[in-house]
């Protein structure tokens, strides 16, 4: 009984691998799109088992699908059945291709050319093949001489890395010498104070030149090296009530000058 059953089942399989050959022959002949259905229909099977194998993670199911569903029409377009293989053998690395690919290119927030990603991932294998060898952390020369790339092409596809390893918002950032560390988050969008002081003295450095060098000694002496109007008199050879009223003028002055 079990070998009439065994014969039977080998029967079915012969049978159904002359139909599918039959139905690639025509179809590599005529071009024609329902045939090409039928085949599609008689192996969606094969993208429905390899969709689930990549479930839970972190695309939808549908999507998953979706690509391994074109992955399988791809595979229709180029089996060759004169060669002898299974086409079930021959579209099953084809559908994976086109998968794997889907995550790769889903793993890169941000879209950069597909020969920087391609480059990324050489250099990482590189990377370690080369710190066996060379029992040490390779040089970005040592890397671009492996791979025979130049200089600015490594550092340009490491460059490119942080678009596939973006810094998360939640990161630490050191605030000063205690632990009241922020978030990347906490400082993103804060107002830089330096930048406004530099700006504030690069504006108030271009007002005090304008000034003659007589009212900039006043100026510097009253302000900067505190001396009094007495001292700065006897400096310049004037009265105190002179340097007073000089030094009300030169504040107008530079008040006038700030508000424009």
């Amino acid at each position: 009984m079990s070998k009439r059953l065994s014969a039977s089942q080998d029967n079915k399989s012969l049978n159904r691998k002359a139909y599918i050959d039959e139905l690639f022959s025509e179809y590599i002949a005529t071009k024609d799109h329902q045939l090409r259905n039928k085949i599609f229909e008689e192996h969606i099977y094969i993208a429905e088992i390899l969709s689930k194998k990549y479930v839970n993670k972190g695309v939808e199911y549908d999507d998953i699908y979706q690509v391994a569903s074109l992955g399988l029409i791809y595979a229709i377009e180029r089996f060759d059945p004169s060669k002898g293989f299974e086409f079930s053998s021959f579209a099953t690395p084809t559908i994976l291709g086109e998968i794997k690919k889907y995550f790769r290119d889903k793993e890169w927030i941000i879209k950069v050319p597909r020969r920087i990603q391609d480059s990324y991932r050489r250099i990482n294998q590189a990377k370690e093949e080369l710190q066996h060898k060379l029992m040490k952390v390779p040089t970005v020369d040592d890397i671009a001489n492996y791979l025979n790339l130049t200089h600015e092409e490594v550092i340009e596809a490491m460059e490119g890395s942080f678009a596939y390893q973006p810094t998360s918002l939640d990161v630490k950032v050191s605030n000063s010498n205690d632990d009241s560390d922020l978030s990347l988050f906490e400082v993103l969008g804060l107002e830089d104070t330096k930048i406004a002081e530099i700006e504030n003295k690069d504006f108030l450095r271009t007002i005090f030149d304008s000034l003659s060098k007589y009212d900039k000694k006043i100026i510097v002496d009253r302000f900067y090296n505190n001396k009094s109007q007495n001292e700065i008199a006897m400096e310049l050879g004037v009265s105190q009530m002179t340097v007073s009223r000089l030094e009300k003028k030169i504040l107008i002055k530079l008040r006038e000058k700030i508000a424009v």
